[in-house]
């Protein structure tokens, strides 16, 4: 999956938290977020200086939220973990757990989330 097909799986899938996502998906749309929010930040700098005032960077976070939740949700079924493993960002330790899965290679085959995403490539 190029970072293209990256983007659109996660805005056509805005919601979408069944199935699966692979890490190509997964690192695809984490360098958007990371792009959008520098770009966001810039703009927000130059249109309102130092203020602390940001709106295009609160919509672009807002608007990005939920397809961020849902792709690593996917990306958890991925490994053939349940969604509710995402609750871990909320310690130190479970933001490194989270790491070290979204970097694991997927389940090969289907799983009980459904067919691997890699085999029609």
């Amino acid at each position: 999956m190029n970072f293209g097909e990256a983007i659109a799986s996660g805005f056509r899938n805005y919601v979408g938290f069944e199935g699966r996502a692979p890490r190509s998906e997964y690192w695809f749309w984490v360098l958007f977020t990371v792009l959008v929010s520098l770009a966001t930040g810039i703009i927000d700098a130059v249109l309102f200086g130092t203020s602390g005032f940001s709106p295009t960077s609160t919509l672009a976070s807002l608007a990005l939220f939920l397809p961020g939740i849902a792709v690593g949700v996917r990306r958890l079924h991925d490994i053939d973990r349940t969604g509710w493993w995402l609750l871990l960002v909320i310690t130190v330790i479970g933001t490194i757990v989270l790491l070290v899965f979204a970097c694991m290679r997927g389940t090969p085959g289907p799983n009980r989330f459904g067919p691997d995403p890699l085999e029609r490539f």
